[in-house]
C-alpha cells in the first residue's frame, strides 16, 4: 500500500499550474491510480504567456493537462482560474483560493473528502507555488467536524525547487516510482512546450537524475520525495 492508502481511498492533488502535478508527483500519482486509489487534480491557474520564446494559449495548456492526467490515470481534473484577474494576481485572491480548496463545488476537500492531500512544499522557488502552499496549508488545518481535514497532508517539490530552493524542510517520505516512471515520462511528454534542454532542471534528463538521486536511499531506480505536514491513522 502506497502511503498507507487502500483501493477506494481518494487523493486530492493541488498544482499551481498545469504540469506541476506531473513535475512534482507524477510517478506517485501513477502508482496510486494503478493500485486503485482515486486521484483528483486541481490546477489553480492558467494564462497565456510566451514560454521559452514560444507562443502559448490557454486552450493548448488545457489540452496538455488533460492528456497528462489521462497518462497518469487521474479521475477528476480541472483548472480553477484561467485567463481572469485571479489567475494573473493570485496574491490578491488568497482568501478566495483557501475557500475554493476547502469548499469548491467539485475538486475540494469538502466535495471529495480525500484521505490525502498533496500540495506544493514550502521550499518552492516560484511565488505562485508558495502562495498555493499557503492556501492549501490553511485549508487543511484541523477543524473538528466543520470541514474535512485529510489524514495525510504531504508537500511535493518540482525540479527547479530541488536545484534552486533554499528551504531546510526535510522530505522523509520516499515513494518508489520505478514501475510507474513510464507513466510519468509519458505525462511529461504531454508538456513538451514546457520542457527545456538537457542542461536545465526542467528537462527529461535532469528530472530522471533527480528521481534517481532520491531513489539511491531505497536502492531502486527512481523515487519522489515529500515533506510531511500530517500523517494520521
Amino acid at each position: 500500500m502506497t502511503l498507507g492508502l487502500k483501493p477506494g481511498d481518494r487523493v486530492l492533488v493541488v498544482a499551481p499550474h498545469p504540469d506541476d502535478e506531473t513535475l512534482g508527483a507524477g510517478g506517485t500519482i501513477a502508482r496510486l491510480t494503478a493500485e486503485g486509489i482515486e486521484v483528483h487534480v486541481l490546477a489553480v491557474t492558467c494564462y497565456a504567456l510566451p514560454r521559452w520564446g514560444q507562443p502559448a494559449s490557454t486552450e493548448q495548456r488545457r489540452e496538455e493537462f488533460e492528456a497528462a492526467c489521462d497518462a497518469l490515470g487521474v479521475a477528476g481534473r480541472g483548472i480553477a482560474w484561467a485567463e481572469d484577474e485571479r489567475a494573473r494576481h493570485l496574491e490578491a485572491h488568497l482568501t478566495e483560493l483557501i475557500r475554493l480548496i476547502e469548499d469548491g463545488p467539485d475538486l475540494s476537500l469538502n466535495a471529495l473528502r480525500p484521505t490525502a492531500l498533496l500540495m506544493p512544499g514550502t521550499g518552492a522557488v516560484h511565488q505562485e507555488h508558495r502562495l498555493v502552499h499557503r492556501a492549501c496549508y490553511a485549508a487543511a488545518r484541523p477543524s473538528g467536524t466543520t470541514r474535512h481535514s485529510p489524514d495525510i497532508v504531504l508537500g511535493f517539490e518540482g525540479p527547479e525547487d530541488y536545484t534552486w530552493g533554499t528551504s531546510p524542510e526535510h522530505r522523509p517520505i520516499l515513494v518508489d516510482i520505478t514501475d510507474s516512471a513510464p507513466a510519468k515520462d509519458k505525462a511529461l511528454g504531454c508538456y513538451r512546450r514546457e520542457m527545456r534542454d538537457a542542461a536545465h532542471p526542467r528537462s527529461a534528463e535532469r528530472i530522471w537524475a533527480i528521481d534517481a538521486a532520491r531513489a539511491a536511499a531505497l536502492g531502486t531506480e527512481r523515487a519522489e520525495a515529500f515533506s510531511v505536514y500530517r500523517m494520521a491513522w
